[in-house]
């Protein structure tokens, strides 16, 4: 398995989660070998912005939690949608008319695609999939304006009867292991968030460096038993990452991702402009070629729908925002025939335990392994 990150349950050898080294947000990949569970054959994604899915139709396994126990993710984009329409005008994006609609090959599946613009937000998106008594699935990011160079809200969630797997973050436009100043400006006030929930939602095991690079210091990335309790805080981990609320874990206001949309000033720097464009650009790039959910969505709506559903929705940009390919950005996963290199995880350290410390210093290069 070439996953980014690698999780084994108690079976150890029979049961591996693995998520592929994308943003993201963080993309999931599920692979189950145990044999007796013959429905859990496909493979995961979740990132993730970034953000994405995959399957997982166990009917057991580790833990012993119920599907669909506390809230049903479409809760998660109501919230985030109304909360949003409290700051801003949400406009229908031209791809909602276009993936809204979409026909299942699965009956006993529930596909549901959303997305908006505003005058901030380039993009808002939202995909859940839910196949009755099986799993369920959470893909909801936001993108900016190339004008702001605001984080990438990026939630992803994915959960079968026994497991859910998480990637929750605001994606840093600019790699803050690199660059300091894009830190301090959007992560230094929040690292709170990390505190109150580090052992509520706990680190989820080996990252590669080569995903680290889309990830934030407050980013929760954690494998948890599907039980009501974990699910409402999950819950209230999303409500504090999208916007502020009064906390008594605070003691000073925080500023989550509405509250820097609505304070965002507007570059006019043409140059400054480009590279946000740029920088977002290669976000989208990065995660519709490493996007391991693809095999699910062909499954589901066909592979040319899959296809334009990733390029035209999830990673809606990709042929918009940019020119320039995955290899001119990533050269390094090129291999002798000039082809992309498909391993999720070919390059860099991995790290068990949180690569950031309390005040959201990387301190990665003494805990890779």
């Amino acid at each position: 398995m070439t996953g980014g990150m690698r999780w084994c349950s108690g079976w150890q050898e029979e049961s591996c989660f693995a998520i592929g080294a994308g943003t993201d947000v963080a993309n999931l990949f599920i692979s189950i070998k145990r044999t007796q569970l013959l429905l859990a054959t496909e493979e995961w994604l979740l990132a993730g912005l970034a953000c994405s899915w995959g399957e997982s139709m166990s009917s057991g396994g580790v833990g012993g939690g119920s599907l669909g126990a506390g809230l049903p993710y479409h809760k998660f984009v109501s919230f985030a949608l109304e909360e949003t329409r409290l700051r801003t005008t949400l406009t229908p994006h031209p791809s909602q008319e276009k993936f809204k609609s979409i026909k299942l090959n699965d009956d006993n599946t529930v596909f549901n695609a959303l997305s908006f613009s505003a005058p901030k937000i380039r993009l808002l998106r939202s995909l859940t999939i839910e196949k009755k008594n099986s799993y369920q699935v959470l893909d909801f990011a936001a993108f900016s304006e190339p004008e702001y160079d605001l984080p990438i809200f990026c939630a992803n969630v994915f959960t079968t009867h026994a497991q859910s797997i998480v990637v929750l973050d605001l994606n840093p436009l600019y790699d803050t292991t690199v660059h300091k100043d894009y830190k301090d400006k959007y992560y230094r006030s929040i690292m709170p968030l990390v505190h109150k929930y580090n052992e509520l939602l706990p680190w989820g095991g080996k990252i590669t460096s080569e995903s680290l690079k889309f990830f934030s210091p407050i980013v929760i990335w954690t494998i948890f038993e599907s039980t009501e309790h974990n699910h409402h805080v999950l819950h209230s981990a999303f409500v504090d990452y999208y916007k502020a609320r009064p906390d008594y874990f605070f003691k000073f206001s925080q500023k989550v991702w509405l509250e820097l949309m609505d304070q965002a000033i507007k570059e006019n720097n043409k140059a400054t402009i480009a590279r946000n464009q740029e920088e977002q650009h290669k976000y989208l790039t990065w995660r519709a070629e490493k996007d391991p959910g693809y095999p699910l969505l062909k499954k589901l709506i066909g592979e040319s729908r899959a296809e334009d559903l990733v390029m035209e929705f999830l990673f809606e940009g990709v042929n918009t925002l940019g020119t320039k390919s995955f290899l001119d950005y990533f050269p390094e996963y090129a291999r002798d025939d000039g082809s992309v290199n498909k391993k999720r995880s070919m390059i860099g350290k991995s790290f068990e335990t949180r690569p950031w410390d309390a005040n959201g210093e990387f301190i990665g290069d003494a805990e890779a392994q």
